[in-house]
């Protein structure tokens, strides 16, 4: 790892340490929003943010209230599912808006892997929330005044990039290996992901990458937990109600400013195509029998984002029995688009050729609030800052028709979005 350590400990807290086991919650409607929660990402006190912002909109947050951290595991879904439903049925609440997000919310990040020990949820002790033209802060216990600015952030200095496990060589060849695995008819596809370190001067401030990425990519999901902050495109699931979303992207290109070419050349790839309709099948096999109601476009449509095209497909849904969102986001993870086809298949090659252990890097990231509603994305576009480090994290997905050269170029334009934010 070139002298670059990254530390993890795995246990379960159930509630962070001086905090009464019952939750004490008050959500205030914030009139004048246009000034008073203009700038979310500009209201965080400091580095330890908690974040889901689009478009200006979303949910911040800082302070623990209650923390899990989970040890891996097939049901880690369940078993914070679970959890929370202790914490949050046993506050008091006192919500006069009652609409997705307000009230009690944890934000969470969970691992990619079962096998990974490294997903966590947390309950701040304060949100600040703007959607459809409301805001509103919640608090969990006495705070002092939550829309107060705050010092603002310094930018990282003296930047020093390095390998990370897995280099441009080593990638190569474990997407070749892949290739011939695929030929040879062991699984149809599968995602190959490697890593890059940075180091600064100083400790990295999460808020200064969170203003860079909202700026610079507006209509991705910009997040942040535990450390893990990056800006994706990805809707792994929105969950208002009965009602669900999601957005399957597979397929990639660069995107030239002004060039039309781009995006054409990706529509008509036969490789993209493929790939994406083995990640679209997937969900709309997952959602089926979760849903009474199912919409799945038959062609992909193209998303622009400044720096990418990508080929998505929109799917909606209608609940058939009153379910959380973490409880779609189980049935969901992990998608054809971050890990491959078929799935277990997959997940074994991964391990066996990447060499890594991903951690939360394109696993589901998002949060929950007490009525189950939420909104999950992929990890995607991502790093995880630990003090003055960052190591980043970026992929594609490899089928019979995947050249070597082109998937590392591919992981190299992904990379930009956050080597840019920590560069400036």
């Amino acid at each position: 790892m070139n002298g670059f350590k990254f530390h993890v400990q795995w246990f379960v807290v159930n509630v962070a340490v001086g905090v009464p086991n019952r939750l004490a919650v008050r959500t205030t409607v914030v009139s004048g929003t246009t000034s008073a929660l203009d700038d979310l990402i500009a209201r965080l006190p400091h580095s330890e943010a908690l974040a889901w912002v689009r478009h200006g909109e979303g949910l911040v947050g800082w302070g623990e209230a209650a923390r899990l951290v989970l040890p891996g595991g097939e049901d880690r879904f369940t078993r914070a599912r679970e959890w929370l439903a202790s914490v949050f049925g046993a506050a008091t609440v006192e919500d006069p808006l009652g609409v997705p997000g307000s009230g009690p919310v944890a934000f969470g990040s969970f691992s990619f892997d079962p096998k990974s020990g490294d997903s966590v949820l947390i309950v701040p002790r304060v949100v600040l929330g703007r959607r459809d033209g409301h805001a509103w802060y919640t608090t969990i216990g006495g705070h002092s005044e939550p829309l107060a600015l705050m010092r603002p952030p310094s930018a990282p200095s003296e930047v020093r990039w390095a390998d990370g496990e897995v280099d441009a060589s080593r990638h190569m060849r474990a997407v070749a290996a892949a290739v011939e695995r695929i030929r040879a008819g062991h699984l149809s596809k599968v995602v190959l992901a490697r890593d890059l370190l940075a180091a600064a001067d100083s400790p990295i401030d999460t808020r200064v990458l969170l203003r860079r990425l909202a700026d610079r990519f507006p209509s991705c999901y910009t997040f942040a937990c535990a450390g893990l902050v990056g800006a994706t495109p990805e809707l792994l699931v929105r969950r208002m109600g009965g009602h669900v979303e999601s957005l399957v992207l597979a397929g990639t290109i660069a995107r030239e400013a002004g060039d039309d070419t781009s995006a054409a050349t990706l529509f008509a790839s036969a490789k993209d195509r493929e790939e994406h309709s083995y990640a679209a099948d997937m969900v709309r096999a997952a959602l089926a029998p979760l849903c009474q109601e199912l919409t799945v476009p038959d062609e992909p449509e193209l998303l622009r984002l400044s720096n990418l095209i990508h080929l998505a497909t929109p799917v909606r849904g209608r609940l058939r029995e009153e379910r959380s969102v973490l409880d779609v986001v189980a049935a969901l993870h992990p998608t054809p688009a971050v890990a491959g086809t078929p799935t277990d298949s997959a997940l074994d090659l991964i391990r066996e050729l990447e060499t890594m252990d991903r951690g939360r890097y394109a696993g589901p990231v998002g949060w929950i609030d007490a009525r189950g509603d939420g909104e999950w994305g992929i990890a995607l576009r991502c790093a995880q800052v630990e003090g003055a480090r960052a190591r980043l994290y970026a992929g594609g997905g490899i089928v019979a028709g995947s050249d070597p050269d082109a998937e590392l170029a591919e992981t190299q334009t992904k990379f930009r979005a956050m080597r840019d934010a920590i560069d400036g």
